[in-house]
């Protein structure tokens, strides 16, 4: 009896170990199929490695090394001025780091135009474009849009002064005081001494930088010496052009110059009167005045 039952046990254990074999065949085999169904429905996304900030990153924050990572990012999506090697993001070593432009969260692609060049500091030369000038201009609560302004934002500039006397009329076709668009779409980088596009509170400055050719530099100057300017905010989405603007007293009132007639000149005649009893004779002769 002892004997059938250990037969009986081998066989059982045979046939279970079997079992699992064949269940664990199956599975595996199932599971292989699943994952090269996954790999032939699954796009194929081609990446390349890029440097990413690996916290959050401030305004003027020196972009050390142990502030970055390399991390994969689709190939067709790359953003303009990537850094995808050490060498291209500290090309004179890691002493002399880039300074952060504006404010980066963590895992956002570092770009050159977020960051400065090695070595420099995160001020508004590093926002000076190729063959711009830094321009300040005076403004007021008025004059500057209620403390609105931000580094970055877009305004237009208006000049207001005296442009004739009394009720003469201009080549322009102004009198007296008036108000004209002289420069449209211009870069402010500064506003006061703060250059930080992050900028969030609103502040009542008494000057802004703003970005403009040397041309620009020599008309603002003038304009401001002669005048009032004044600062139109351009909405961040908008890419028109303003037109040229000019209004004066007249054309803000919807007055008209009056016409003056003038009168053809009279010709002047001279007589002298003789008087012969009761008769009084007038004899023309030639004016001498």
């Amino acid at each position: 009896m002892r004997v059938v039952f250990g037969l009986v046990l081998l066989l059982g254990l045979g046939l279970a170990g079997f079992a699992v074999y064949m269940a664990k065949n199956y599975i595996d085999g199932y599971q292989r199929q699943l994952a090269v169904e996954r790999q032939q429905r699954a796009p194929n996304i081609e990446t390349v490695d890029i440097f990413v900030a690996k916290r959050a990153l401030k305004y003027g924050e020196p972009l050390e090394k142990d502030a970055v990572h390399l991390t994969a990012f689709p190939k067709d999506s790359l953003p303009e001025g990537i850094f995808s090697k050490m060498e291209e993001l500290f090309p004179q070593g890691e002493g002399v780091p880039r300074k952060a432009l504006r404010r980066m969260e963590k895992n956002e692609p570092i770009l050159a135009v977020k960051v400065t060049k090695p070595g420099e500091e995160a001020g508004i030369t590093s926002q000076l474009e190729r063959g711009m000038r830094a321009f300040a201009i005076k403004v007021d609560v008025t004059s500057g849009v209620s403390g609105f302004l931000r580094p970055g934002d877009t305004v237009d500039i208006y000049w207001t002064g005296n442009v004739g006397s009394g009720n003469v009329r201009t080549a322009a076709n102004s009198t007296g005081e008036v108000t004209k668009l002289i420069e449209t779409g211009i870069k402010l980088i500064a506003v006061d001494q703060v250059s930080d596009m992050d900028m969030t509170e609103a502040v009542i400055a008494r000057t802004v930088t703003v970005s403009v050719r040397p041309q620009q530099v020599a008309a603002l100057a003038q304009a401001q010496s002669t005048g009032r300017l004044s600062l139109s905010l351009v909405g961040a989405l908008d890419d028109t052009v303003a037109e040229a603007i000019e209004v004066d007293q007249h054309s803000l009132l919807g007055l008209t110059a009056e016409t003056v007639v003038e009168e053809a000149p009279v010709k002047e005649t001279c007589t002298i009167r003789t008087r012969r009893g009761a008769e009084v004779i007038e004899t023309p002769i030639p004016c001498t005045n």
